[in-house]
């Protein structure tokens, strides 16, 4: 049977990032160290055939069936393919417990990390992963760098937009209570309502799917709100189709936008108004920024934002009784 990188860890002793350090980059090894795991290879006949300089790191979501997540994977997949790095793929389900254990099994095998949105308590996820680097995207962690999908800009837009068409009364549906997307545009969304002198109803936290819009559907039109901003795109879809259901169409009785601007926003009917987040480039640049860590270079200390902007299409119009032509003027 033929030795693998695990054998040979076990046999020297070692976690299976040291043993792979030995082979990818042994400068960063003491060499009593990497002369164990030679050692150790040599005697299982084991042969790494990974190209220099290569990487081993793993990418925890909370959901790979969330499109999100799947854009983000594949620019991930992408920028790691020319330097022939591999991903290691871990899907909590929205589980704090399955998140914790994939942060502690992972860590020791490893190059680095990127964790997703995470949905731990900060402390706990550098306790997890100890020495391991990492990089956090839509989320924060002692001594991690993250990389922000900031959607304020966004929704300023967005709601000096709606205010444009006339719209006085705003709800919001939030996702996850436990996301920091979700603290992050709500926040956005109550201090731009607050600027603009808007009326803002808050619904109950939903899942971040197209059933949560389902789900918050009733609630929203029961607020009397004549526009509402949505978590993210697969709630605001769900939300177009659960006002249809109760009699209500967009968007002249409801406008609706969502965030992300995922393609679904564009194939939706009408097509979604929604604030485009820099999906791709944060799984860009978490990956570049892991490589530059894990190659001994410094990484910024403070979180990098990366900015939004509303993109309008035909789920955002006119408030009934305000007239085309209105244009408002701040409270």
């Amino acid at each position: 049977m033929t030795a693998t990188l695990t054998d040979v860890a076990r046999l020297a002793g070692v976690s299976l990032a040291t043993a792979s350090r030995a082979f990818s980059d042994p400068g960063r090894l003491a060499a009593e160290t990497r002369q164990r795991v030679i050692s150790a290879a040599e005697a299982l006949g084991y042969a790494a055939s990974a190209p220099t300089g290569s990487r081993t790191f793993g990418v925890i979501v909370p959901d790979v069936s969330n499109a999100v997540f799947a854009v983000l994977l594949k620019a991930l997949q992408e920028r790691a393919w020319p330097g022939h790095h591999r991903m290691v793929l871990a899907d909590t389900a929205e589980s704090v417990d399955r998140e914790r254990e994939h942060l502690s099994s992972l860590a020791a095998s490893v190059d680095g990390l990127i964790l997703c949105s995470p949905r731990l308590p900060a402390g706990e996820i550098r306790e997890l992963v100890g020495q391991t680097p990492l990089i956090v995207i839509n989320g924060e962690a002692e001594g991690a760098t993250s990389v922000l999908m900031d959607a304020d800009a966004g929704l300023r837009q967005a709601v000096e937009h709606l205010f444009a068409l006339g719209h006085r009364r705003f709800a919001y549906v939030p996702g996850p209570a436990s996301s920091w997307a979700n603290r992050q545009r709500l926040d956005a969304v109550t201090r731009r309502c607050e600027e603009w002198g808007v009326e803002l109803v808050t619904v109950g936290n939903q899942n971040a799917t197209v059933d949560g819009g389902l789900a918050a559907a009733a609630s929203v039109v029961a607020s009397g709100a004549t526009a509402v901003i949505a978590y993210n795109d697969l709630v605001a879809v769900g939300l177009l189709a659960g006002a249809r259901t109760l009699g209500y169409h967009c968007p002249e009785d409801l406008s609706v936008v969502g965030i992300d601007d995922l393609d679904i926003a564009a194939a939706a009917e009408p097509g979604l108004t929604s604030v485009r987040v820099a999906i791709e480039g944060s799984g860009t640049l978490a990956l570049d920024l892991l490589l530059k860590e894990l190659s001994g270079k410094a990484t910024p200390s403070e979180s990098v934002h990366l900015g939004s902007q509303l993109i309008v299409r035909g789920s955002s119009f006119s408030a009934r009784g305000a007239g085309r032509d209105l244009q408002g003027t701040r409270a």
